[in-house]
């Protein structure tokens, strides 16, 4: 019966936001000039942040996961929800105390304190200090009940789940599906702190050689499902810019090193830290970076690593062809995309990502383009690369707070020279090539038989005297099609329309050969 009211309160309270999100996510990306009304926009995402805040701790985390889903949202939206704080009051110690001794025993025996004021309270948890044996600790507890709590509306999210994505455009129904999805496993993972604890591990192992950044250490034998008991490592707050300049830390260079510490996890590891939002980033007083919280973790496989760091090399060598080659790839782009209009605006991307802002001229005409060849957001987020976005997306906020000198390609490119990343992406760009090549070549035999009798047509019609200007068009339609099979390794566009180039003077061929 509980579960029931739950439902029906959380549809009552959810679905006027989802039929606002539908109409404004169309407004978006049919907008043209300055017809849209930005106001109206953030008045609307306001009324949806409210709506988790009411909600809930798992409405709450699921808003916090949507700030960064530009394939999903307007950029209103996700400012709006990048305000969302995962920040309640605590629970009174007394309530959080049965939790620590029924799992480690008397806390008068394994600490020797804990200060019952705690230091930090979010949704799931709540963190205190204390010491062991003169060591100052931080002490993380789940909070209270929260268990059955998040079980009870995440049964009711996967009820309404179905019902509200009928309201929700159909080619933003994959995107959405996987979000949740990946959402319900990485809410799993965050109660049980033996996952972050081996996380943490895991990253600070990877992290080792870089000096530049810490991760504290794990107490193991004061550490269980319910609490983490880890160094306590104070610092200044990544986006606090006033205590930074007072300590003379180089903001410019700071916000390079965050880039480069969360990138290089992404790009050269199994695990990254995928919720590197300020309050789980300080700044020791000599420059360095403090990380905390590891109960959010991206994992990606070998394949997908490589993919992304083709996708960043191509950034990187200004190639919008070898870009969306390698979001195919990846699987970010919908089916019925057009090709031109997207790596026309990567182009542009690239052009402003390297220095060179795109003509307004430029960016008008595409916007014509596209919307006139695209009635759908072309591109999705597969599930294996929600938590990459989230982090991309959290860390671009923490350089926009500093409004430093930054340029996201020279940080990406150092990164890739310095881990030695770019021999790896070159041998996988020329295998990829190498199978395109081969399946082109495979289309070109098949082919064979007719062109060797369209050849032996031509011989004839030589003999007969016919114009050359049409035995010339075949000959030239044999050879551009022989030189599009090889063109379409480098640039598959090119490639296919020289292919069907070489069709279309074929057939007119035909068509002057009966007369």
């Amino acid at each position: 019966m509980m579960t029931i009211v739950r439902t029906i309160q959380v549809l009552v309270k959810l679905l006027p936001s989802v039929f606002a999100l539908r109409r404004d996510r169309k407004k978006w990306i049919n907008q043209e000039g300055n017809e849209i009304d930005l106001e109206k926009f953030r008045k609307n995402a306001r009324k949806v942040l409210d709506t988790f805040l009411t909600l809930g701790p798992v409405y709450i985390k699921l808003g916090q996961w949507l700030s960064s889903r530009a394939d999903i949202l307007p950029q209103p939206y996700l400012e709006e929800l990048a305000k969302l704080q995962d920040s309640v009051p605590a629970a009174p110690f007394d309530q959080v105390k049965p939790i620590i001794e029924k799992d480690l025993g008397p806390i008068n025996e394994k600490f020797d304190e804990i200060n019952p004021e705690s230091i930090s309270g979010a949704s799931l948890g709540q963190v205190y200090l204390g010491s062991i044996s003169g060591q100052q600790v931080a002490i993380k507890v789940k909070r209270p009940g929260i268990e059955k709590v998040v079980e009870k509306d995440l049964k009711v999210l996967k009820k309404i789940l179905p019902l509200a994505l009928r309201f929700v455009d159909p080619n933003l129904r994959y995107s959405a599906e996987a979000m949740l999805s990946q959402f319900i496993e990485s809410i799993h993972e965050e109660m049980d702190y033996t996952i972050e604890s081996e996380n943490l591990k895991k990253i600070k192992k990877d992290m080792e050689t870089n000096h530049k950044v810490i991760i504290p250490t794990v107490f193991d034998d004061f550490s269980s499902k319910n609490v983490l008991t880890m160094e306590y490592l104070p610092g200044i707050k990544v986006t606090n810019v006033r205590a930074l300049n007072e300590k003379g830390i180089d903001r410019e260079q700071l916000v390079i090193e965050v880039h480069k510490v969360f990138f290089t996890m992404l790009l050269k590891y199994s695990v990254f830290h995928a919720d590197p939002h300020p309050g789980n980033i300080s700044v020791t007083d000599d420059g360095k970076l403090i990380l905390y919280d590891f109960g959010m973790v991206g994992r990606i496989n070998n394949e997908t690593r490589l993919k992304l760091i083709r996708l960043y090399l191509a950034l990187v060598e200004k190639n919008p062809s070898r870009v969306v080659n390698a979001m195919i790839d990846l699987r970010m782009l919908t089916p019925g995309y057009n090709r031109m209009v997207i790596e026309k605006g990567i182009e542009l991307s690239i052009r402003a990502m390297h220095g060179n802002k795109p003509d307004e001229m430029e960016v008008q005409s595409l916007m014509e383009l596209a919307n006139q060849t695209m009635s759908k957001f072309p591109f999705v987020l597969p599930k294996n690369l929600a938590l990459y976005m989230r982090m991309a997306s959290i860390i671009e906020g923490i350089y926009k707070t500093h409004d430093v000198d930054f340029k996201f390609v020279k940080v990406l490119k150092k990164i890739l020279e310095e881990e030695n990343l770019i021999p790896r992406a070159y041998v996988e760009e020329l295998k990829i090539s190498f199978d395109n090549f081969s399946k082109s070549i495979e289309t070109a035999l098949r082919l064979g038989p007719e062109m060797k009798e369209l050849m032996t047509e031509v011989q004839i019609f030589m003999k007969k005297r016919k114009p050359m200007v049409l035995v010339s068009g075949s000959i030239f339609a044999s050879a551009i099609f022989l030189g599009s099979a090889f063109l379409f390794q480098s640039n598959e566009s090119f490639g296919i329309l020289g292919m069907i180039s070489s069709g279309l003077i074929m057939i007119v061929s035909g068509f002057f050969r009966r007369y």
